[in-house]
């Protein structure tokens, strides 16, 4: 259909809604798919008028067209088939059940019989997600928010929510204009003509002779004032791209290659369809979403009027914020001009909080994406520093150096040769802040491994492109972490960011390639690239080449960004005539959306820009940082920092907006803040001073630390022994990898940093932590094993005699999040039914037996044995769903794979592992490489692999592609101990997923997968018993480990460093004639200081930090108390090994 036969639709749908042609209006809407009307849609789903909601839906979208259609239609039936069960109508929901949901059983069979076990239940809300269920009208209102969304975010209805800008009755002001015309065409025009008829071209009669005066103004008479609709924004020009792409792309490619119109869509986070709603009753109440009654606004409005009445247009939501109740969302009604002005100017940072001194010309910066307050910044002179802007500390400082000079081309050599120097241009951490990388003005890049404080490690060097490397950046696709570089060669490259390897490599550009902005639509993975003459490009990851070849406004030497939702796409550039544009691109249609004004005429250097809380622009330009709203053109404003920027100065904000980093004049960057970014540097700028005042204290008394240094020379162990009475034990700290630069010496400003060392607590009362024992009502059994629920609301126990206990804290005024505290006591649940998860245990000598279960991602399902036959039980009826696998032999260690909940990995007491695929009821693969039972199995993702250990202290490493052994290697054990051949070896992956944390009863040893290199070691006295358990917190910042004393400890993961010592009578009664100890150790999924104990009495503690601490207390020490080196990987040096008393 024409564009102008589109319009004529418009129009008509207008005049039909004029005359009150509701029905026909609505038809017309479904059967042309222009215009989806969202408010006749939300009144069919208030009035719960079902087969007219999928009717009318059912013009724009089916069932399986994308994943948001199927969360759309899956609400709907959802919420359709809990009215029939509220209304006790079983046979309606039945029906609802087999006709309706049945479909989506193709895409989460798990789901499907979920919902149906529904059906077994007296009141579904008995079933945990749909507890807070309110009465039908409350949970229509919820679920309408949510498919607002969805449809908003949907593509497929992208440019059909919003009706054109119209004057009202526009159709009858055109058919007004054509009898005008018509009347002037008569011969003998009459002053009064009497218009009859529209099927034939009006003539007048030939009483007089006399012409009319003037033309008819309104023929058709009077207009009445109704409704108009509301206006759109005008999509700018387009001028196709040479050639269409070879290969599907997604709506954001294919429209900078064909004339398509987009209307810019609310991010939406689509998740796995399930039960419960998005958010309850009360919050709806509290903040409404619809519009209140003495508000209402036609659906056609009019746009002549004073104050046009426009829908909410939709508005760009982060991560963060899509994973709140979508009640709590800023919402816009008719009359507001758009949602963010709901916020104020003072959101932004612009208060100068600090200013650092880097001693050279900033090039690049990057805040930590999960420390807030960590800067990583690059240099003019090829310097790379990691600030805590917080408390102004430097803990990481590197100066350019060639890691493998004779893996360099001979041209970099001969460049190095004559200067020996290279700027950065770029400096980035990846999305979880375990890598950084850096680019250089000369050929290579520099990819580095962050452990925390001041551990620094070199992970890949590459001689990536000839002269410059312009630009650095990661992505991920394929889940496979890469990251892309661009050069002075014209090139773009991808790279592997485990091994190096090289993956892709982008030629086209016919001038030196400036930057790339990587990103992903839907499951497509793009590149988008810019090159010094100001074309843009697009690449798949692929080899067919470009799919885009763009100018940049002004042919300018351009960046790109996208907000941080990944919705809008921006650009901010300079071209050689010092003329800069910064812009915001419609990506559906390849066009400059809007360009924002405010920008120097004569820029002296090209422009950076940054965007943050997908609100507003920041750029450096004429000695000034200059803001935008993103949604207006004008300048917001622009403040001078206190002065001393440079003309174009470099500015990055952290990744909640609340701080922004510049560079200055004279060598240094400026922090500003807002209120809550200046509330945070205070709290750790405090936190600082304090430390120090008791290091000097410290210093003043004496020295209470001993310290062992050791040169990366050093061969053999270093060992630390230190007296348990002693108020601080002895500490390894963190060093700089003073491996790879042994020849280059520290700034006089370095050695005076201070760095950062644990002052050991003992806690010995009551009084010193927080503490709770979970009630239990039921036989106090051993627990044997324990885990939070992935929500963090609830524990979950098994003990010895094989039941399952479950403990749920409830949401409350008191509680608010409703996740597991020490403050309040939780619930020990059953279902109705008074049934308990209880193992299979028939013939089976539980002596032998060892305990195990794991917990499906989405906290429904937990899998389970104790001996017997492997269990997979409803947690939220208690029920056993099936059991299979029966002994021998039998399951030991229990893992699902992270990718896919029906595979399952089974450590067996044969010493074999079973890749088990529980939807197919198959064993796919079998491991054999242990020499012993399987006692632990931990997955990565990122390395691709399954690490498992034995009962015998073995740790083996298998790929996960065809399963086969990759490494293979057996724990040190400390001269002196003899190793029980039936002990628990256990395993479990850093946050980073590189990292192992090995737990045996004679120490706690770290490892780098997948050559399973030992990196430390902490080995405990024998007269505190052996280590019962231990764990990483949610943060992987700390491990929690038990002893057979009672007492708990608290390391620094990255170090081994004990930091904290809990004594039993800390936590426990005192009971001398009780032998009570902790047998697990679990950690909260997102409370990093929270953790809870299973004990050998049945019991279940939580423990916690006083109120707003932390577990030990930091100090900090002069040179002559630093931190002794710890084994680095790689290095010549055997690993550190700490012996703790």
């Amino acid at each position: 259909m024409s564009s102008l036969s589109r319009e004529l639709v418009f129009l008509i749908l207008q005049f039909l809604d004029e005359e009150k042609f509701k029905e026909t209006v609505h038809k017309l809407e479904k059967e042309s798919a222009f215009f989806f009307n969202m408010r006749y849609f939300e009144d069919c789903v208030t009035n719960g008028e079902w087969d007219e909601v999928e009717k009318y839906l059912s013009g724009y979208t089916k069932v399986d067209d994308n994943r948001y259609s199927m969360k759309i239609f899956f609400e709907i039936r959802k919420q359709k088939y809990l009215e029939a069960m509220d209304k006790r109508d079983h046979g309606r929901a039945v029906e609802i059940l087999v006709k309706d949901l049945k479909v989506f059983s193709t895409f989460n069979e798990e789901l499907v019989k979920e919902i149906t076990m529904l059906l077994t239940l007296a009141n579904f809300r008995e079933n945990e997600q749909l507890s807070k269920y309110g009465d039908t009208k409350s949970a229509r209102a919820i679920m309408l928010v949510e498919l607002k969304k969805l449809v908003e975010a949907n593509p497929l209805f992208r440019d059909k929510l919003q009706f054109p800008t119209l004057k009202n009755s526009r159709l009858r002001t055109l058919i007004n204009q054509s009898l005008n015309w018509q009347h002037q065409l008569c011969k003998n025009p009459r002053p009064n003509p009497d218009i009859k008829t529209l099927f034939v071209d009006h003539t007048c009669g030939q009483p007089n002779g006399a012409r009319a005066p003037s033309p008819v103004t309104n023929l058709m008479g009077s207009i009445p004032k109704v409704g108009g609709f509301p206006p759109i924004g005008a999509h700018g020009p387009f001028q196709p791209a040479p050639a269409p792409a070879p290969a599907p792309l997604t709506a954001s490619l294919a429209g900078w290659m064909a004339n398509q119109s987009s209307v810019a869509h609310q991010a939406v986070s689509v998740g796995p369809i399930g039960l419960s709603g998005s958010s309850n009753a009360a919050s709806m109440v509290k903040r409404p979403r619809t519009p209140p009654t003495n508000n209402l606004a036609m659906d056609y409005q009019t746009a002549d009027s004073e104050n046009v009445l426009k829908r909410p247009r939709p508005f760009g939501i982060s991560e963060e914020m899509s994973n709140l109740p979508v009640n709590i969302l800023p919402v816009t009604y008719p009359g507001q001009s758009h949602a963010h002005t709901l916020y104020s100017s003072e959101d932004f940072p612009k208060n100068v909080f600090s200013d650092l001194n880097q001693g050279s010309t900033v090039k690049s910066m990057d805040f930590h994406p999960v420390q807030q307050t960590l800067l990583l910044v690059g240099t003019n002179i090829g310097d790379i520093t990691i600030w805590e802007v917080g408390s102004r500390e430097r803990p990481v400082s590197r100066k350019f150096k060639v890691w493998d000079l004779g893996a360099c081309s001979m041209t970099l050599q001969a460049s190095l040769a004559s200067e020996y120097t290279a700027a950065v241009n770029r400096v980035i951490w990846s999305p979880d802040g375990a890598l950084l990388g850096v680019a250089y003005s000369k050929h290579i890049v520099h990819m580095y491994s962050y452990h925390g404080s001041d551990d620094l490690r070199n992970h890949l060097e590459i001689d990536a492109h000839i002269g410059n490397v312009s630009d650095l950046a990661f992505s991920q696709p394929n889940k496979q972490l890469c990251f892309i570089t661009c050069g002075e060669d014209k090139m773009i490259k991808v790279w592997d960011a485990v091994s190096g390897s090289k993956q892709y490599t982008f030629e086209g550009h016919e001038a030196p390639v400036y930057s790339v902005c990587p990103h992903h639509k839907e499951s497509i993975q793009f590149i988008f690239s810019t090159a010094i003459d100001g074309k843009i490009k697009a690449w798949l990851y692929d080899s067919m080449g470009s799919r885009v070849d763009y100018d940049a406004p002004g042919h300018s030497c351009t960046k790109m960004a996208y907000s941080a939702d990944g919705t809008r796409l921006f650009s901010c550039g300079t071209n050689k005539e010092g003329e800069s544009h910064i812009v915001e691109w419609n990506e559906s249609e390849g066009a400059v959306k809007r360009t924002y004004h405010g920008l120097g005429k004569r820029s002296m250097g090209v422009v950076q820009f940054d965007t943050t809380r997908n609100r507003f622009l920041a750029a450096g330009d004429e000695f000034l940082i200059k803001f935008w709203d993103m949604d207006n053109v004008n300048l917001l404003t622009a403040i001078n920092a206190d002065g001393g920027l440079p003309a174009s100065p470099c500015l990055r904000f952290n990744k909640e907006g609340i701080l922004l980093a510049v560079s200055t004049n004279d060598n240094g960057i400026k922090i500003l803040a807002n209120a809550d970014g200046a509330r945070l540097l205070r709290s750790i700028e405090t936190r600082a001073l304090d430390a120090s005042r008791a290091a000097s204290a410290a210093v003043a008394k004496g020295p209470i630390i001993g310290t062992y240094g050791a040169s990366s020379s050093t061969t053999g162990t270093s060992i630390v022994v230190a007296d348990r009475s002693a108020p601080m034990t002895a500490t390894v700290g963190l060093n700089g990898d003073c491996r790879t630069f042994p020849d280059v010496k520290p700034r006089v400003s370095d050695e005076l940093e201070k760095s950062k060392i644990w002052k050991q607590t003992e806690m010995n009362e009551p009084s010193q932590l927080r503490s709770l024992r979970l009630p239990d009502s039921l036989m106090p059994i051993r627990v044997v094993r324990m885990i939070y629920t992935n929500s963090g609301g609830a524990i979950l126990a098994l003990t010895d005699n094989a039941v399952h206990k479950l403990w749920k804290w409830q949401k409350n005024e008191r509680n608010l999040t409703g996740k597991a505290t020490s403050a309040l006591p939780p619930q020990l649940w059953q279902p109705s039914s008074g049934i308990l998860m209880t193992n299979d245990i028939r013939e089976t000598n539980q002596e032998d037996a060892v305990p195990c279960f794991a917990l499906s991602k989405n906290d429904s399902y937990v899998m389970s044995a104790s001996g017997g036959k492997i269990s997979l039980f409803n947690m939220m009826t208690f029920k056993t769903m099936t059991t299979f696998m029966a002994p021998p032999p039998a399951a030991t260690f229990l893992a699902f794979h992270p990718q896919d909940n029906n595979i399952i990995a089974i450590g067996m007491d044969d010493s074999s592992i079973q890749i088990f695929n529980v939807r197919v009821d198959q064993v796919k693969s079998k491991l054999r490489g242990h020499q012993k039972r399987v006692t632990g199995l931990a997955f990565s993702n990122v390395l691709n692999v399954l690490v498992s250990s034995g009962a015998d202290a073995q740790l083996c490493v298998w790929n996960m592609d065809g399963w086969e052994k990759q490494a293979s290697k057996f724990l040190q054990i400390p001269s002196g101990r003899v190793p029980n051949l039936l002990g628990q070896t256990r395993v479990q992956f850093h946050q980073d997923l590189i990292h192992v944390l090995v737990v045996h009863g004679t120490q706690i040893a770290l490892y780098e997968a997948p050559k399973l290199e030992c990196l430390k070691q902490w080995i405990p006295q024998e007269s505190s018993g052996s280590i019962t358990d231990a764990v990483y917190s949610c943060d992987s910042q700390s491990i929690y480990a038990s002893f057979e004393d009672g007492s708990v400890c608290i390391l620094t993961s990255t170090t081994l460093q004990l930091r904290c010592r809990i004594n039993p009578g800390a936590y426990l009664p005192s009971n001398p004639s009780a032998r009570i100890y902790p047998i697990v150790v679990a950690a909260h999924p997102s409370e990093p200081n929270q953790f809870a104990l299973g004990l050998s009495d049945g019991g279940v503690h939580v423990l916690e930090p006083p109120e707003e601490g932390k577990w030990g207390s930091s100090l900090t020490a002069e040179n002559g108390a630093g931190p002794t080196i710890p084994y680095t990987a790689g290095s010549d040096q055997q690993p550190r090994i700490h012996y703790w008393s």
